[in-house]
């Protein structure tokens, strides 16, 4: 008989067991919320913000980072910092096998680490520059494809249940759900870069032109075009075959591109023809930039690499929103008749309109 439950103590069982349940049924529906959320956009930033709210809502931490693999240098970097100094970190690479974080993009493995202290693969350098007193971790590996593209780490949770073990599916779903996410934007990411990219020049597109200079006029931004034209390029076509043409055309743009500043956008229109769009630049900001693009054009030897010194010059054309054009048809109309007229006057020349 002293071996049977007495009733209070079945009642406290019981209430206890609904509690972990409801406690586990809750972290799980919260998995489930973001899941749907994640999955409802491919903007990179929208999902970091998303990341951050409900994690924070999940896991009750004030503290915790989101790293990502930079496949390139294979180097983890800080892309969300969330209670530390980010400002601090924001050149700090972590390299794959240092202390906990990048012993788990190492090994794709989770590790949770209640005292970080005792652990001998901690590492204390982002504590010692930032200030921070790190005390415990949960790290989480973000994979995609069996390959791990980042981690969260959670820092000094308030809720210590999180470091029980029964915890982790919960964790690696929200993991997972991540991983996805951030997957799926970068694809989205490429997907546009790639159609709104010149795939000979690697400069943008007709497309992107139209997208952009839709958007500076909705903003009632002043913009000058510039359409320019590579002088006789079918003759240098006919000399040196269409890969040779292509190239020059590229050795082109990388020209132009030196000669512009952050905000100007080069395009290449078609065949041999750039379309240069310059915000903010009225028409003599616009002409004189012109006038060292087509300097630094006719001065340059271009297929060199190819044992080869060719020559190039180009013709332009000028006009200016709202100073020549009322909207974009009139502003690429009068550029494009603009930069025909610099090439009936002899070429290598510039007009305005």
């Amino acid at each position: 008989m002293d071996d049977l439950i007495k009733e209070p103590d079945l009642v406290t069982s019981v209430a206890n067991i609904l509690e972990e349940n409801s406690i586990y049924i809750q972290h799980l529906m919260t998995c489930v919320e973001i899941g749907k959320a994640l999955t409802s956009t491919f903007n990179m930033d929208q999902i970091l913000i998303i990341i951050l709210k409900r994690l924070s809502e999940l896991i009750k931490a004030k503290n915790w980072t989101l790293f990502l693999l930079d496949s390139n240098l294979k180097k983890l970097y800080f892309e969300v910092v969330v209670g530390l100094d980010k400002g601090s970190l924001a050149d700090v690479r972590i390299q794959l096998g240092e202390g906990i974080a990048g012993t788990v993009a190492q090994t794709g493995e989770p590790i949770l680490v209640p005292e970080v202290q005792r652990d001998t693969r901690f590492s204390s350098r982002v504590d010692d520059l930032t200030g921070f007193v790190t005390r415990s971790i949960i790290c989480l590996p973000l994979k995609m494809q069996g390959s791990v593209i980042g981690f969260i780490e959670i820092i000094n949770p308030e809720d210590r249940s999180l470091f029980q073990e029964n915890y982790m599916p919960l964790l690696s779903i929200l993991a997972d759900y991540v991983a996805i996410a951030i997957h799926n934007a970068r694809t989205y990411r490429k997907i546009e870069s790639l159609s709104i990219t010149d795939d000979v020049t690697d400069f943008y597109n007709s497309r992107f032109m139209h997208q952009h200079l839709d958007q500076l006029l909705h903003q009632g931004q002043e913009v000058s075009l510039v359409f320019l034209d590579v002088d006789d390029f079918k003759e240098v076509v006919d000399s040196h075959g269409h890969l040779l043409g292509s190239k020059i055309l590229r050795e082109a743009a990388m020209v132009i591109s030196s000669n512009l500043e952050d905000d100007d956008r080069l395009v290449r229109y078609g065949g041999d023809e750039f379309v240069i769009i310059l915000p903010a630049h009225g028409k003599p900001a616009a002409f004189d930039k012109v006038v060292t693009i087509r300097k630094a054009l006719a001065d340059a030897a271009f297929l060199q690499d190819d044992g080869l010194e060719v020559k190039l010059t180009a013709s332009f054309g000028i006009a200016n929103y709202p100073g020549d054009a009322a909207d974009k048809k009139e502003l690429l109309q009068l550029a494009d008749n603009s930069l025909y007229r610099s090439k009936d006057v002899g070429k290598n020349s510039i007009r305005v309109a």
